[in-house]
């Protein structure tokens, strides 16, 4: 029975992998709001087939595997596919290499998490996700369609995968969904997430990419809130300590 636990998860993943297929495809013909929407239900699957491993005992080495090779087709090729098609190929070969960079840096960001997720648990992630880069270029997509009919700011567009390029290969620490819910910290997450869920359920065309973009924002802001206090630490030789009740407690 072990041997068939394997194709739950696996059935979300081929799904996953036939929705960035079907993107990529849509993307050629034109329908680039069909292409998009098809990375988002891609994404959707991805976060479902990793629960439903957990829940049935199917998880593998074959299926970490199997999974990033979706991932790279549907959160790497088809979203550079995508943004390539309707706005980096006015670029000339700045847009191809536009193009190419993002495509790298996702499949070294997968790499990593699959020799990271072997040798150490980590409960949060290490890099943007290559599935948290794509959905926020292409619910842009989406939103400025929903808006104006059509891309507007294209250059904002090109200024979010170089961007994202860059975070998935980076070092910044971004919050993963967590297994359970008994710290308050986890708590507070869910609630968060259920907040975002809500909203992007009654509006998704408009509120998915600025549900995205905060957490992407959250993320950078962090970080830059991290290497101060490793700062303030290095000069003063002590934890940079933010309220005047904590200093009183350690001078007294």
């Amino acid at each position: 029975m072990s041997n068939y636990r394997g194709i739950f998860p696996g059935t979300f993943t081929m799904g996953n992998v036939v929705c960035g297929f079907l993107a990529i495809l849509s993307s050629f013909e034109g329908n680039i709001t069909t292409a998009c929407w098809l990375i988002i239900l891609a994404a959707f699957l991805d976060a479902l087939d990793g629960k439903v491993a957990r829940l049935s005992g199917g998880t593998s080495q074959f299926g970490v595997e199997l999974d990033s090779l979706a991932d790279f087709l549907s959160f790497g090729i088809a979203p550079a596919v995508v943004v390539y098609a309707i706005k980096l190929n006015d670029l000339g070969k700045w847009g191809w290499l536009v193009s190419v960079v993002y495509i790298m840096a996702a499949s070294y960001r997968l790499a990593r998490f699959n020799i990271m997720a072997e040798t150490e648990e980590k409960k949060d992630f290490l890099g943007l996700p290559v599935p948290a880069a794509a959905v926020p270029l292409v619910s842009y997509i989406i939103f400025c369609y929903e808006v104006w009919g059509g891309l507007q700011y294209g250059q904002v567009l090109v200024s979010m995968i170089i961007l994202f390029s860059f975070l998935m290969v980076s070092q910044v620490q971004y919050d993963a969904l967590p297994d359970k819910f008994t710290s308050p910290e986890n708590r507070i997450k869910l609630v968060l997430i259920l907040i975002a869920g809500a909203s992007v359920l009654f509006r998704p065309r408009l509120l998915l990419f600025p549900v995205c973009a905060g957490y992407i924002l959250f993320g950078i802001v962090r970080e830059f809130w991290r290497l101060f206090n490793k700062s303030v630490e290095k000069v003063t030789g002590r934890p940079y300590l933010r309220h005047r009740s904590d200093r009183k407690n350690l001078d007294g």
